[in-house]
């Protein structure tokens, strides 16, 4: 899989043929699925505008996964109950809109930005977003939609136990591996490929580290257009390159294609 998160969505790809210049630019990158923002500060509204992107992108044979975001949906109560919420309405659009629905659900659940979950090792917050996923799960799989996870890397350095749970919460799992570069650390382009190798086995390595379950998630690894700029495609082919050998690598996916038009302008 070769994904890419496109936020604030219908404003974005309303302009004149924004979504046929999105298409382009995935036909040329590579890039085989989308994860649309879907929601602006909780407002479902915009779903029906999506439509034709939607139907751009499939005719092309993208992807297409609805983008949905919080930092507390891990607790159970009303948090969680309205981010279900948010996936009944995707569930309903599909329902009415049978040619151009959604192909999965992409969440970007992050309860490690709450100040309570801060801090190396921190991870008390797992059994929630584990149940979490879990719940999204059993809405979207019976009507056809995979299922997607954003994580951390913190969250591959815990117990056995507790990856155990987080692996077996989702099919997939996607890596946000950031920071490892910058366009001004003065690094060689041979050099920071060399980091991309060696920090995408170590976590993978680390996540799968004494399971040996069938079903475990695979990983996608995710690397940012501010880390590398004009060389982001270079460093995802180096992602491919290395980790297509692995079992448990699935591909990777660019964060995000606002950043990649906020830098050609």
């Amino acid at each position: 899989m070769h994904g890419l998160w496109v936020w604030r969505a219908p404003a974005l790809i309303e302009t004149p043929r924004g979504a046929e210049v999105l298409r382009d630019y995935c036909s040329a990158q590579g890039i085989n699925e989308v994860y649309i923002a879907v929601s602006e500060h909780g407002d479902m509204s915009g779903l029906d505008r999506l439509q034709h992107s939607i139907d751009v992108l499939h005719r092309s044979r993208i992807r297409v996964e609805a983008l949905l975001s919080s930092e507390n949906a891990d607790e159970s109560g009303p948090h969680r109950d309205k981010f279900l919420g948010h996936v009944r309405e995707i569930l309903r659009y599909n329902a009415d809109h049978a040619q151009s629905r959604f192909d999965g659900m992409h969440l970007d659940i992050e309860p490690q930005q709450r100040a309570e979950n801060k801090g190396p090792g921190n991870l008390r917050f797992l059994p929630g977003l584990a149940d979490a996923y879990r719940a999204v799960r059993a809405l979207a799989e019976p009507t056809g939609l995979s299922v997607n996870a954003d994580i951390e890397n913190k969250l591959l350095k815990g117990s056995l136990d507790q990856r155990r749970m987080l692996l077996s919460s989702m099919p997939r799992l996607t890596l946000m591996l950031y920071e490892l570069s910058s366009p001004g650390d003065g690094d060689s382009v041979e050099r920071r490929a060399a980091k991309l190798r060696e920090a995408s086995s170590k976590f993978l390595s680390m996540a799968y580290e004494g399971l040996h379950e069938p079903n475990l998630a695979t990983m996608v690894v995710a690397l940012r257009t501010p880390d590398y700029g004009a060389q982001l495609p270079m460093m995802l082919k180096t992602l491919d390159d290395s980790q297509s050998g692995n079992p448990h690598y699935s591909g990777w996916a660019q964060h995000s294609y606002n950043d990649t038009l906020q830098a050609e302008r």
